[in-house]
């Protein structure tokens, strides 16, 4: 019997599966190196242009409040059971120092229209709490209102009872 003899490799067959591992190797590396340099570049340019797009805006720090304290109002409350007194103390929070001088040019205006508050109240409307606040509400609108015929308002923030004795 005759046997074929197996054919013998050639020096060619032998170069193409290196230059093919090559190749790829070597197509793998620029495909690398190009995704890791365009992600560089991506990052450099992200932070160099954020400080643009969003500038950081200082934080303005929050002033404090200017209190004006008040002298102490006495007056005759509405006879329910004969004669009671309001003995009070309040101080007003208000913006800034402008609006405590605007309010001492037009003390006597708020003296009065206060009084007058005051006096038309019964015991028994402000010895509660929500008599107290409900008081606290219609002193605000007390200063909403101008003092003088297109006067400028004044601007309280809040009414502050120091003192509130009823007898």
């Amino acid at each position: 019997m005759a046997t074929k003899a197996a054919p013998k490799a050639t020096g060619t067959d032998e170069a193409k599966p290196k230059k093919s591992k090559t190749l790829i190797i070597v197509l793998a590396l620029v495909i690398l190196l190009a995704g890791g340099g365009a992600g560089a570049w991506y990052f450099m340019t992200q932070k160099a242009a954020a400080p643009a797009h969003a500038p950081e805006k200082q934080v303005e720090a929050a002033k404090p409040p200017v209190f004006l304290p008040m002298e102490a109002f006495t007056v005759n409350l509405q006879a329910e059971n004969g004669e009671q007194f309001l003995q009070t103390t309040l101080t007003l929070e208000v913006a800034d120092q402008a609006q405590v001088d605007l309010i001492k040019l037009y003390m006597p205006h708020v003296r009065s229209r206060l009084l007058l508050l005051l006096s038309s109240k019964k015991a028994s409307e402000i010895l509660s709490v929500e008599g107290k606040n409900k008081l606290s509400d219609e002193i605000l609108t007390i200063f909403k209102q101008p003092f003088t015929p297109q006067g400028p308002t004044i601007k309280v923030s809040s009414v502050l009872f120091t003192s509130f004795v009823v007898q």
